[in-house]
This record gives structure tokens, C-alpha cells and sequence, in this order.
């Protein structure tokens, strides 16, 4: 186990490395550039300004040169934003993106097992196909329509919470409420809708019947032995999920005005800031490749068929 966690860890830096290579190019060999506008720039200026951030350079060199910032942990100026770099505009936002998608996986988790279990265990009755229905709605309704219609019964209506802003604002922590809601939904709606269909396919195997016919409690083989065989599924969603949810949370930051990841990573998109997109998508690997690392640690814990060597 432990000659496999230390191949995984070093497996992740040539993977980072191929990621990071194949965005710098991509971003580059698209059409446009950072300091294209509606008003173009005088040739002149345009060439000073290129000469500054080496823009005009061979392509290979200025891969040699990003990379070797990357190594360095500097993730390059920002063409757009003028007054910090790369590295400053990332992590003063991650962290705000961090906790809402911390709190709003922890809530999809809660609530989704809980939700699946009850309609796997209630097979066919009204909890089954209540619990599926608000499963469809989460996966059906798009996030742009949940959360104006939250912000409009819970703020606008009922005034029990603020329609927008973050936590470090007069509101508090009553701000962060209906985003990590909004952002939980889809995620509680597949987690589960799986944990529904593992459960059912956990109770039907051999070991289950087993027990039963021992005259074991109820109660402790679905928390002792079922629910092991129950999680693995959703063990390996929520690897790719928390990183998803992260950066992946543009609408939902967008509505309720958060500072997060999501808004720069729009705005250089659409900038064309080069430096701000790769350094985005440098941290959603990052993010990615260690939770994938860690689903996989967790595989073996939860199933003890599983072996690593």
C-alpha cells in the first residue's frame, strides 16, 4: 500500500505537466489575443506592450519560460488586471470557492445517502418516490433557475436570508445559505439516485442474505456491512465532484454575487488573459488528480477485495 501511494504521488507530476502543456497551447493557438479590442491599439504601443510580456517570442520559448515560473510556483502576470499578479487574484478567490463548495458537497452528501437509503429501504412507496422525485428535479432544473427562484421565496418574500453577497459582509454567515443550496442540488440529486441503485444491489448479494438468515439486526447490517458495498460508487463520484463543484460554481457565483474562482475564470476567458486561464485550470487539476488520489485510497478502505500493489 504504501509503495503504491508513493508511485500515485509521483505519477501526479507528469500528469500536471501534460495538462499544463496542452492548455498553454491551446490558449494560444486560438484566434485573438489579450490586448485585441473593440478599439485596436496603435501598432506601435501593441509592439511595446507584447515586447514587455515576451508575447512576440518564439512560442517554444515562451513555454520554456512559463514553465519554468510554474516550477517556481509563479503563475505569470496578468495581461488584464494590472495591479496584482496571477497568483494574487487565484488565491484571494479560491478560498471564498473552497468553502462554498466545501459546505454545499457536505450538504448533497448528507442528504443524498440519507434520501437514497430511505427510498432503497422503502422500495416502491411513497419515500421512494418522493425522495426520486426531488432526485429529477435537481438533475433536470438547471442552477440559473434555482437559485433566482430561491433568492425570490427565502429573500425576496419570506426575508428570512439576503438575496446576494458573502459572508464577510454585514449578513454573515446567513449568506452563504442559499448559494451552497443552489449548488448542492444537483449533486444531492446524483448521489442519491446512486446511492439508491447501490443499496438495492447491495441488499440483493450473497453476504447480505447470509447475515439475514443468522437472525443479525437490522440496523447493523445496513450500517456495519451494507453500506460499505454502498459507497463505493459514490466514493468515486465525489472525487471529480468536490473539484467540479469548486470551480465549476461560475453560475451559482454569479447570481448571489460571490467572489469566487468562477468569476475570474469567465472574465479571462472571454479577456483572452492567458496567465489567469491556465493558472485557473492549473488549479482545478491540482484539485482534480488529489481527489482522484484519494477515492482511490479510499477504495481500498471501504472494500477489502480491493488490493493495491
Amino acid at each position: 500500500m504504501t509503495k503504491y501511494i508513493i508511485k500515485r504521488l509521483l505519477g501526479i507530476i507528469p500528469t500536471l505537466l501534460v495538462i499544463i502543456t496542452i492548455s498553454f497551447f491551446i490558449v494560444r493557438v486560438a484566434p485573438g489575443g489579450p490586448f485585441d479590442g473593440e478599439r485596436a491599439l496603435p501598432e506601435v504601443v501593441k509592439r511595446n506592450i507584447e515586447a514587455k510580456y515576451h508575447i512576440n517570442d518564439p512560442l517554444i520559448m515562451q513555454y520554456g519560460r512559463y514553465m519554468f515560473d510554474v516550477l517556481r510556483g509563479d503563475l505569470g502576470p496578468s495581461y488584464r488586471y494590472k495591479d496584482h499578479d496571477v497568483n494574487f487574484y487565484i488565491f484571494e478567490s479560491l478560498p471564498n470557492s473552497m468553502i462554498l463548495g466545501v459546505i454545499a458537497i457536505s450538504i448533497s452528501i448528507i442528504f443524498g445517502i440519507t434520501s437514497g437509503m430511505l427510498a432503497a429501504l422503502r422500495q416502491n412507496t411513497w419515500v421512494d418516490y418522493l425522495s426520486m422525485a426531488f432526485a429529477v428535479i435537481g438533475i433536470s432544473v438547471p442552477l440559473f433557475v434555482i437559485g433566482p427562484v430561491l433568492q425570490y421565496f427565502f429573500a425576496m418574500k419570506l426575508q428570512w436570508l439576503p438575496t446576494s453577497g458573502w459572508f464577510t459582509s454585514g449578513d454573515g454567515w446567513k449568506t452563504v445559505i442559499l448559494p451552497a443550496i443552489t449548488l448542492a442540488f444537483a449533486h444531492f440529486a446524483t448521489i442519491a439516485r446512486l446511492t439508491r441503485s447501490s443499496m438495492l444491489d447491495t441488499l440483493r448479494s450473497d453476504y447480505i442474505r447470509t447475515a439475514k438468515a443468522k437472525g443479525m439486526k437490522n440496523s447493523t447490517i445496513i450500517f456495519k456491512h451494507t453500506m460499505k458495498g454502498t459507497m463505493l460508487p459514490i466514493v468515486s463520484y465525489l472525487g471529480p465532484a468536490f473539484a467540479g463543484i469548486i470551480t465549476g460554481s461560475v453560475v451559482v457565483e454569479q447570481v448571489f454575487r460571490i467572489p469566487g474562482l468562477g468569476k475570474f475564470f469567465v472574465q479571462s476567458s472571454f479577456n483572452r488573459d492567458y496567465t489567469l486561464i491556465v493558472g485557473v485550470v492549473i488549479v482545478y487539476s491540482v484539485i482534480l488528480v488529489i481527489m482522484n488520489f484519494i477515492v482511490d485510497i479510499l477504495y481500498s478502505l471501504l472494500d477489502p477485495r480491493i488490493t493495491y500493489k
